[in-house]
């Protein structure tokens, strides 16, 4: 028999666990990822890709502010594996943020769940596999965080989401192509460009035939939002719409000053949504495209992809030349013109933080932040601060370019808790690099040609420059940044162009709230504990447990049922 007081131990655990969710009051959205390789043919040849699900590109995660996000990975790759959530801000979940210098990687034929809350944030972001060059095979997709029904959007809701990845390819699988770069050879250019996966239309005779491409059906007389990403290499890309215009409406979750746009250059690891009106006669179908910038027009319309838009209406297959791009070859401010154009929505969001402090970060060579080429390292450093481990990494990241030969370090930025960070990102390489920031979005102040001087301060746009978690850099130019260090975690801070991310262009930047040392319920405020499926590797490998095939997150709803037929078994024995 079991005692009565059990009994009533076991209802006010189910009672306790009932209140901790209602009161919580934010649902849970649950996705199961198998990551594989399966054959494709985006350029009309098999090849290998990365497809979650089956599917390549992957499925969109579609969800709202506040919704608590559960994503089980399973990893059918031969290689490890990690998942990143490209400007989720995992407020008090850097252990979820899915790159090298916070998790360890999860092993082959393994499964690992991740599980954060997309807290106080909207727009559009994309996922992606974070290792080994993986995201130049595919892994990739769509993120949506819709507004709560109470906050209003700016504009009449559209008639629906459509998500286009895009972004160069290359035909070599990522494997490959990190040879190429581990010999010290560079990548040059790629095959193709990719929409949604897929090659481009047959638009002229150099467009081999049998391609499958992307086909968006739309009808006339709408409003349709459209969420860009581009998810390629490194290859900045001119996003147009044959005789539409793309009026901008919010960018990476910062809703913009709306205007209309010809086109947009969209530079590698770079998200744009914007609202397009179907106001056309539809006499025939509209060529979409996305077309290498910063190159001549021999070497765009090589690397060029190509979908279709059809009006539900329409009279006939597109035809004719593409729609020009920018015709600037001669005129290097047309694209930062074009960027800094871009205005942030005052009316439509909150309070901005004030400059405070000023370091410099400059990417004087391909491999390297201010000289220093970052090393990975083998045990993630805040898994490496919670179990007093030593020496794993450095907080002596340089304020200023470091002169001579980049040295190989884990060196990372010692951030200020509550503190604002200026960073100026200096680009004298030769083509343009973007950079992002985990954990925060950022806001972009300035940007122009030449050398950054403290003078340059005067330019800056203090009142509505737009806030985002990427921002490019164009080739023999700066832009400055400014953050609010107000998210605890150990944050990475990258290029996203790939082949220069795997290479060592990248740093982080620990933030640690000193109001909660021997404080651990203080300390749940800005920072969770490690979750109970931790991965352990470097020096605390000997800690990891065998898999457990069996999802380690708690899904509530089982959890609930669980506890109500245990109850329900106490009373009848009872």
């Amino acid at each position: 028999m079991v005692s009565t007081s059990t009994t009533i131990v076991l209802i006010g655990l189910l009672i306790s666990v009932l209140v901790s969710l209602s009161s919580a009051g934010d649902a849970f959205v649950y996705y199961d990822f198998e990551v594989s390789y399966i054959t494709a043919s985006p350029l009309g040849v098999p090849e290998q890709v990365i497809a979650i699900n089956g599917k390549f590109p992957g499925p969109p995660i579609n969800v709202t502010t506040n919704n608590n996000v559960v994503v089980n990975v399973h990893n059918k790759l031969d290689e490890e594996l990690l998942m990143t959530w490209a400007g989720v801000f995992q407020r008090r979940t850097h252990w979820q943020d899915g790159v090298l210098g916070t998790n360890c990687p999860i092993p082959p034929k393994w499964n690992w769940t991740y599980q954060f809350q997309v807290k106080d944030q909207i727009g559009s972001f994309f996922y992606f596999p974070s290792l080994n060059f993986q995201r130049a095979s595919g892994g990739y997709g769509g993120i949506i965080i819709n507004n709560r029904p109470v906050i209003a959007i700016p504009f009449a809701t559209p008639e629906a989401d459509i998500i286009l990845m895009i972004g160069d390819w290359y035909s070599k699988s990522h494997s490959d192509l990190r040879k190429t770069l581990n010999g010290g050879k560079s990548l040059g250019m790629p095959d193709g460009v990719l929409i949604n996966g897929k090659g481009p239309y047959k638009y002229n005779n150099s467009v081999p035939d049998g391609i499958d491409y992307e086909i968006i059906d739309v009808h006339p007389g709408k409003t349709y939002r459209l969420r860009v990403h581009n998810v390629g290499v490194s290859t900045s890309l001119n996003f147009r719409i044959q005789s539409h215009n793309l009026l901008l409406a919010e960018v990476e979750g910062s809703y913009t000053v709306q205007q209309n746009y010809t086109s947009l250059d969209i530079h590698a690891g770079q998200s744009y949504s914007f609202l397009l009106t179907t106001d056309q006669n539809a006499s025939s179908d509209y060529y979409i495209v996305a077309s290498a910038r910063m190159v001549n027009q021999t070497t765009w319309q090589k690397v060029t992809g190509v979908a279709i838009l059809r009006y539900s209406n329409s009279k006939g297959k597109a035809h004719g030349p593409l729609p020009d791009p920018p015709q600037d070859e001669n005129d290097k401010t047309f694209s930062m013109n074009q960027a800094r154009s871009i205005r942030w929505n005052v009316s439509a969001s909150g309070a901005r933080p004030n400059p405070q402090g000023s370091f410099r970060y400059g990417g004087k060579k391909r491999t390297a932040l201010n000289g220093v080429s970052f090393v990975n390292p083998t045990t993630p450093m805040r898994l490496a601060d919670k179990h007093h481990l030593k020496g794993i990494y450095k907080m002596d990241f340089p304020h200023k370019p470091l002169t001579g030969a980049p040295r190989m370090e884990t060196s990372i930025i010692n951030g200020t808790y509550r503190g604002f960070l200026e960073i100026i990102l200096q680009n004298n390489a030769s083509k343009v690099h973007t950079y992002h920031l985990d954990g925060y979005n950022f806001f972009v102040v300035g940007m122009d040609y030449g050398e950054w001087s403290n003078n340059s301060r005067g330019t800056y746009n203090k009142w509505d420059g737009i806030a985002r978690t990427t921002a490019q850099v164009y080739p023999g130019a700066w832009t400055a940044i400014l953050v609010s260090l107000d998210n605890v975690g150990v944050w990475n801070l990258r290029t996203t162009n790939l082949d220069s991310w795997y290479l060592g262009q990248e740093t982080y930047i620990r933030v640690v709230n000193p109001e909660t040392a021997g404080n651990p319920q203080l300390a749940l405020k800005t920072e969770l504990p490690a979750p109970d499926n931790v991965l352990f590797c470097g020096a605390l490998k000997k800690l990891q447990k065998p898999q457990d095939i069996s999802s380690a997150a708690i899904n509530p709803i089982q959890l609930i049922f669980t506890l109500l037929m245990i109850c329900a078994t106490i009373f009848h024995f009872h």
